[in-house]
């Protein structure tokens, strides 16, 4: 189907002449009626019946006469966007976070980001730490933030931003909850069911080192959404790993476990020698800027 043919029907409709909606278009009368009757062909039934001079449209013209003027209208409108964005009227910026960060902990700079740029437009894509450096690599974003990507290229830019532990997570009700020390041994949580991150991949996520303090997640849960994951380790289903900045919420606890010894250091990447739009380089001058252990220590403190 081309748009051509769904212009040439809904001219057609509107005016229920041939003759006239030929002129409104622009476009021979035969032509037009080539176009209309390769449509009916692909649509599979007759859209116009012309009596005379005058023409109306059949049961099926009128069904399929709100879908193609919604096609068109949205066709024509991405056009016009696509314009925009061609001669810099339209501030855009593509972003790849990593699943386990915390949209929250970025909004004080997409909010000036928001107030700076009037208008723009933001794609925001999740991933794991292979899949956002994927998208980096290949140019469908701008800019990249997470832990660690698995992988390095000569022309990967990195900025880091703020690193951190993994912790524990259990619902309130959970017995390791009742715990008082600041420091969990590992000889407690030895025996449980675990609930993994399918976002934290083997870069954020070392499981040798976690072999190496006995902890084995052959069994383990995995799941990729953050509210299915909390919802699981509140109706206890496991335990979760997560870094200490995720899934900060009043229906669980964090609990520090040293003796795992897992870290991952967040940042934000781009490609070097690569354009960058003004609104890609203003978002990389705010979060390179930002006191992240401040900002951390805040969101901490926000009620859940």
């Amino acid at each position: 189907m081309e748009m051509q043919q769904v212009r040439y029907f809904l001219a057609v409709a509107r005016t229920l002449n041939f003759t006239r909606a030929a002129e409104d278009c622009n476009v021979t009368q035969p032509a037009l009626t080539r176009a209309i009757k390769q449509l009916e062909e692909e649509l599979g039934g007759e859209l116009i019946r012309r009596e005379g001079r005058l023409s109306h449209l059949t049961d099926l013209g009128q069904r399929m006469l709100p879908p193609l003027q919604q096609c068109f209208e949205a066709a024509q409108a991405a056009k016009l966007v696509a314009a925009k964005i061609r001669k810099g009227e339209v501030p855009a910026l593509s972003l790849a976070v990593s699943r386990t960060l915390d949209l929250e902990h970025l909004m004080p700079a997409l909010t000036e980001m928001h107030r700076s740029f009037p208008g723009l437009q933001l794609k925001l894509r999740r991933g794991t730490g292979a899949q956002i450096a994927g998208l980096l690599k290949n140019g469908d974003v701008d800019l990249a933030i997470g832990g660690p990507m698995g992988e390095s290229w000569d022309r990967l830019e990195t900025w880091p931003m703020f690193s951190e532990a993994f912790d524990l997570v259990v619902g309130v009700d959970h017995p390791l909850a009742m715990h008082n020390d600041l420091d969990l041994a590992v000889e407690l949580v030895r025996d449980v069911r675990f609930l993994v991150h399918a976002g934290s991949d083997v870069a954020e996520f070392e499981t040798a080192r976690l072999g190496a303090a006995g902890i084995n997640l052959d069994n383990a849960h995995e799941v990729d959404s953050d509210r299915d994951l909390e919802a699981l380790v509140v109706a206890a289903f496991g335990v979760a790993i997560m870094p200490a900045s995720a899934m900060n919420s009043a229906r669980v606890r964090h609990l520090a476990c040293s003796g795992l010894d897992l870290r991952r250091t967040v940042a934000i990447y781009s490609v070097a020698g690569r354009p960058r739009s003004r609104e890609a380089a203003a978002l990389l001058g705010l979060v390179r800027s930002a006191d992240w252990s401040r900002q951390l220590a805040q969101a901490a403190l926000q009620p859940a």
